[in-house]
């Protein structure tokens, strides 16, 4: 799956790469297909932060969003802990969560795209963020020793693993015994037709790669979480959805019609 690796590496320091030049992040809706149905973000990304936490980042990290969820918002961060965030991306998430553990705690960003940590760092200046560091990395390698993080976050990135067991076995890796994962992710209700599995396009858009919810607690258990839990929070058509060039029947609308879903993902290191 390297080419889904580098596919995702070049989509995503594109967008960075627009932002820093001013331009609006336009997320799965650049390109050929459209999930945006005409409007200024994707369906998937739009609308996940509430006015005051707009206000708290610089223009650029809410620019450079491409969750499907808040998970700053549902983590119940606490003044002191040590938070990473899995694929932070232009450091929205980071830069929240930095403000949520204040400066007795610390948020770590972890990032494989140089565009990406580039318009971290220039983030993270501009917010003035002393508890804050980013880092270049895989999610399936973390860069950082055993049991040394009492929350990992992560905004719609686990799916685009090729590897999610690796993902979800190094986040168990670095929790601190009694820590706990509280992810955004896609995730669909039932199969995936093949041909949309097959789609790059739709890989970079978060889609083809998700997991059925089963699926999830499955690795999440394998993994040796306890407590899992997934509680869906935005349900999407397949209009909603970037398909690339893999073209729905009818029968497969009415299959998918609702399945993929925004989930928040709980669970902890026993």
């Amino acid at each position: 799956m390297a080419d889904v690796k580098q596919a995702v590496r070049e989509r995503y320091g594109a967008i960075a790469a627009n932002v820093a030049e001013g331009q609006r992040n336009v997320g799965c809706c650049e390109g050929p297909s459209s999930c945006c149905g005409g409007g200024e973000k994707d369906v998937i990304s739009r609308d996940l932060y509430d006015q005051v936490q707009m206000g708290d980042v610089p223009a650029a990290a809410l620019l450079a969003s491409l969750g499907c969820g808040n998970p700053t918002a549902l983590a119940q961060l606490q003044p002191g802990e040590t938070v990473l965030d899995l694929g932070s991306g232009g450091g929205i998430d980071v830069l929240l969560s930095a403000k949520r553990v204040g400066p007795s705690g610390f948020a770590y960003g972890l990032d494989m795209t140089d565009e990406m940590l580039s318009l971290a760092e220039r983030n993270r200046a501009e917010a003035g963020a002393t508890n804050v560091a980013f880092l270049r990395g895989d999610i399936e390698a973390i860069p950082l020793p055993d049991e040394t993080m009492d929350v990992i976050i992560s905004n719609c990135v686990i799916n685009l693993a090729a590897d999610k067991d690796k993902v979800l076995a190094e986040a168990f890796r670095v929790l601190k015994r009694g820590g706990r994962l509280a992810v955004s992710d896609v995730v669909v209700r039932g199969q995936v037709p093949e041909g949309l599995r097959r789609q790059m396009e739709s890989w970079v858009g978060c889609i083809a790669g998700a997991l059925s919810e089963d699926e999830y607690r499955s690795k999440l258990t394998a993994a040796g979480f306890a407590e899992v839990d997934l509680e869906s929070t935005r349900a999407y058509s397949l209009d909603d959805v970037p398909t690339g060039d893999w073209q729905p029947t009818k029968q497969d609308r009415e299959q998918l019609e609702g399945k993929f879903v925004s989930a928040f993902v709980r669970a902890s290191k026993p």
